[in-house]
């Protein structure tokens, strides 16, 4: 019976919500453009929200056009976010080709010059274990091999993520369900992986320039280790990167590339020589 009386509540909630918003609705298309515009930047933005969300789409551009002339710009964001219409309060006015060249420089250069210098990280990760690289050249050869395939898996899932919450598939709120499902590709993408490039080791390279001690077997092993490492961190990341970037209100389409490139190569590097180096006890 309580069950029963909890349903038949929420019911009664959706329904009168609903009715409400419908009402708004029809109220609010009563008034004239100005008017229209007037009530828009004094009623709450949930309501804003929900009465706009049961008009049509050309209708809701052209308020919001109207209201942002008015120079409420944040009032409009918020409407705008809340609608769907874009996935970030702070992403630009206009669209991509109407937008000038200064704008689009402003809102990426400041990302790209500081990821640039945090990519130096990268190179005293590689010189602290040069002497890994000098004892065996192979690892050269296969170290952009885990780099770029951290980087292309993690990519691809930032990519499907952004494409999800584009279509209001996908939430900041569903994080978990985002990483679980990413975890659970990332195993399968990377297991398939390594036994490729693994078996690239072993059939194609040349055994006889190893040092002693040393076989293609253990090398082809440590690298594979490396790799299931790299895209699972890097796919991972990749998937929650774009709900985080939007739960801080950042544009995930500016922030997620070159952040998760400097990640990804930063940790590459890092994950590759650790796990050579311990695999093969080279220091």
């Amino acid at each position: 019976m309580a069950v029963m009386n909890a349903t038949l509540l929420e019911y009664q909630h959706n329904h009168v919500a609903a009715h409400e918003i419908e009402a708004a609705k029809n109220a609010f298309l009563i008034h004239s453009g100005e008017d229209r515009i007037r009530l828009l930047s004094v009623m709450p933005v949930a309501e804003a929200i929900g009465v706009l969300n049961c008009c049509p789409l050309g209708l809701v551009r052209k308020l919001l056009d109207d209201l942002a002339e008015t120079g409420d710009a944040i009032r409009v964001r918020q409407i705008a976010t809340g609608l769907g219409l874009i996935n970030s309060e702070v992403e630009p006015d206009g669209d991509y080709l109407t937008n000038s060249v200064m704008s689009h420089v402003r809102q990426r250069i400041g990302w790209i010059i500081g990821l640039a210098l945090l990519g130096v990280v990268s190179g005293l990760i590689i010189s602290h274990y040069e002497d890994s690289i000098s004892q065996l050249i192979l690892l050269a050869i296969y170290m952009p091999v885990v780099a770029a395939a951290g980087g292309n898996a993690g990519s691809q899932a930032a990519t499907l993520v952004v494409r999800a919450m584009a279509m209001n598939e996908v939430r900041p709120s569903h994080w978990l369900r985002v990483m679980w499902k990413e975890v659970r590709v990332a195993v399968v993408i990377a297991f398939a992986l390594a036994a490729v490039i693994m078996a690239r080791v072993m059939l194609f390279s040349d055994s006889a320039a190893l040092p002693s001690g040393f076989s293609l077997d253990d090398i082809a092993m440590a690298i594979g280790i490396a790799l299931i490492i790299q895209v699972l961190l890097s796919t991972t990341i990749g998937g929650v990167l774009p709900l985080i970037a939007t739960k801080f209100r950042l544009d995930p389409a500016v922030l997620v590339s070159p952040v998760l490139a400097s990640v990804v190569d930063i940790s590459g590097m890092a994950i590759y020589f650790m796990t050579v180096n311990a695999w093969l006890d080279l220091m």
